[in-house]
C-alpha cells in the first residue's frame, strides 16, 4: 500500500526569501541561453567591433573638425558605436527574442510555473546589462587602440548605461507586446531602429538643426549625447539627454504591462 505524504505549500515568508537565488537562476539561464547561440555572439559581440576597427581605420589618424563638432572621429565614433551596441542587446534582441518564445509557447508554459513575472523580467534585464557592459568594454576597448580617449568621468558612464539599458529593454519588451507575429518581429524591430539610428547621428554627425531637434525628442539621440558628454566633453551628466531618455523608459514600461502577452494570439 502507498502512503501519500501532504506537500507542505511554502509560506509566503520562505517564497520571499527564495526570491534571490530565483534571480540569480534566471539570470544564469539568460546568460547559458546567449552563450551556446554562435549567431546572437556574433551579432552582439563581432558586429560593433568590426564597425569601431573600420571607422578606426578610416578616422584613426585624423584631427580635430567642425564635421565632429570639434572632436576627431574616433573620440565621436567610440561613444557612438557604444551606444549602437547597447541599443542592440537590450531593445532589439529583447524584442525579437521574447517574440519567438510567445510564438513558442515557452512563454505560456513560464506563466504557468511559480515564477514570478518581476523575477523573470528582472533577469532579462540583467542579463541585458551584462551583455551591454561587455560591448561596451569591446568597443571602448578598440577604440583605445586607435587614440580615442577613456571617459573622463566612469560614473557617467555606468548611470548612463544602467538607465539606457532598463529604457531599451522596457521599449524591446513594448514592442514585443504588440507584435502579433514572430516572424515579423526582426523586420519590425529594424523598421523603427534603423530610421533613429541614422537620424541620431549614430553612424555620421547630424548638422541639421531642426533634424536634431526632431531627434532629440526621440530616445536613441539622448542616450548618444549622454554617452558621449563624458567620454569626448568631459562633462559629466548630461542631464536633460537622461530625463528624456527615462521618460521614453517609463513609457515603454506603461505599454509593456498593459499589453504584454504570455500566450501568442489566435491566427
Amino acid at each position: 500500500m502507498t502512503v501519500l505524504t501532504p506537500v507542505r505549500q511554502p509560506d509566503r515568508a520562505t517564497t520571499r526569501r527564495g526570491r534571490p537565488a530565483l534571480l540569480v537562476h534566471q539570470i544564469r539561464y539568460e546568460q547559458l541561453s546567449f552563450w551556446r547561440n554562435p549567431q546572437a555572439m556574433v551579432f552582439t559581440f563581432v558586429f560593433p567591433v568590426v564597425v569601431i576597427v573600420i571607422f578606426g581605420a578610416v578616422f584613426g589618424s585624423g584631427d580635430s573638425g567642425s564635421f565632429f563638432f570639434g572632436m576627431s572621429g574616433m573620440e565621436y565614433y567610440t561613444p557612438m558605436i557604444a551606444a549602437v551596441s547597447v541599443l542592440g542587446a537590450c531593445y532589439a534582441q529583447l524584442a525579437i527574442v521574447l517574440s519567438l518564445r510567445r510564438q513558442s509557447g515557452q512563454l505560456k508554459r513560464l506563466h504557468a510555473t511559480p515564477l514570478p513575472a518581476w523575477v523573470y523580467f528582472a533577469g532579462l534585464l540583467a542579463h541585458c546589462v551584462l551583455v551591454s557592459v561587455i560591448d561596451v568594454v569591446l568597443v571602448v576597448g578598440v577604440g583605445r587602440l586607435y587614440g580615442a580617449p577613456l571617459p573622463a568621468h566612469w560614473a557617467a558612464v555606468a548611470l548612463t548605461l544602467l538607465l539606457g539599458a532598463a529604457s531599451f529593454c522596457a521599449l524591446g519588451v513594448a514592442v514585443a507586446s504588440l507584435v502579433g507575429d514572430a516572424e515579423a518581429a526582426p523586420a519590425v524591430v529594424q523598421f523603427i531602429q534603423f530610421p533613429l539610428v541614422f537620424i541620431s547621428g549614430s553612424y555620421f554627425p547630424v548638422h541639421s538643426e531642426v533634424l536634431n531637434r526632431i531627434a532629440g525628442l526621440l530616445p536613441v539621440k539622448p542616450f548618444n549625447d549622454a554617452m558621449l558628454a563624458p567620454f569626448t566633453r568631459h562633462g559629466g551628466y548630461d542631464w536633460d539627454a537622461l530625463g528624456v531618455l527615462a521618460a521614453w523608459g517609463v513609457a515603454g514600461a506603461v505599454v509593456a504591462v498593459r499589453r504584454f502577452r504570455w500566450d501568442a494570439r489566435p491566427a
